[in-house]
């Protein structure tokens, strides 16, 4: 079998990098997650969806360990954070960036002090290097050096998606964690925030974990699409197999009068 086409997700020598099991996440009478089990492969770029408010960010935040769970498993690569000290923590941290649905830029820093931010609790480098990387990172996503030393105020919102996307790079991670990336994004800016995404993706060999609504992103740059419905992964797989699922909820969002249009503006 000839396996040089397939995506990462599709290999049958896969590695999941990512290995969620049994999760329950609650607040209390609520439980938003239910034991809810998720594989991400090294390599893939991977669009979490689901209802509004049915917990998608909750699973990133959760595996971020910034919400507590009542039970479950989440391992990354190969360790359980569960067993992991403060020290072995913080290297692990170090693997990983994360880009938060409004960017969450410190206001009061200009776009070079929070792409540094990271760097300076990591690293202990000199300013001429943190600089020379600060600089490489805000090239890397498009926009131009004089954005440096610029407040967040002073940017778009698609300026503000880049620059939060630079800090997430900062300590070149292997793994991207992006909540809602395209959110708030007229349609070309989000269509050119997705083929930044790609295009980092290939240049970098990163595993991504994308949280999104957005139909157009889940067609043009997933290579494989989980669904959560009632706290539980409800389907998995391509956007034909998505297509293709008969789950209500799935149904209504990938044949919908939205998703109708972008298949339009496709054909």
């Amino acid at each position: 079998m000839d396996t040089t086409s397939l995506t990462p997700a599709q290999r049958p020598d896969r590695e999941a990098i990512i290995r969620v099991r049994d999760i329950v996440v609650g607040f209390g009478d609520k439980v938003i997650l239910n034991h809810l089990n998720l594989d991400i492969y090294r390599g893939e770029i991977l669009g979490f969806v689901g209802a509004s408010g049915g917990g998608k960010s909750v699973l990133t935040r959760t595996i971020l360990g910034l919400l507590p769970k009542r039970s479950g498993d989440v391992e990354v690569f190969g360790q359980n954070l569960d067993d992991l000290n403060e020290r072995q923590r913080s290297a692990l941290e170090r693997r990983w960036g994360v880009l938060f649905q409004q960017g969450a830029l410190f206001s009061s820093l200009t776009v070079k002090q929070n792409i540094e931010f990271p760097i300076r609790e990591h690293l202990k480098i000199s300013q001429r290097l943190m600089d020379d990387i600060t600089f490489a990172k805000i090239e890397m996503v498009g926009l131009k050096p004089d954005v440096a030393e610029k407040l967040p105020s002073e940017l778009s919102g698609g300026m503000i998606k880049r620059a939060a996307l630079a800090r997430s790079l900062a300590l070149d991670p292997e793994i991207l964690f992006l909540d809602e990336p395209t959110s708030g994004l007229d349609p070309i800016g989000a269509g050119e925030f997705d083929e930044l995404i790609r295009t980092l993706q290939q240049t970098l060999g990163l595993t991504v974990f994308m949280v999104t609504h957005d139909l157009d992103s889940l067609h043009s740059v997933c290579d494989r699409i989980a669904a959560l419905g009632d706290g539980k992964v409800i389907a998995q797989g391509t956007i034909e197999d998505m297509m293709a699922a008969q789950h209500p909820w799935l149904r209504a969002y990938f044949h919908g009068s939205r998703a109708r249009a972008v298949q339009a503006g496709r054909s």
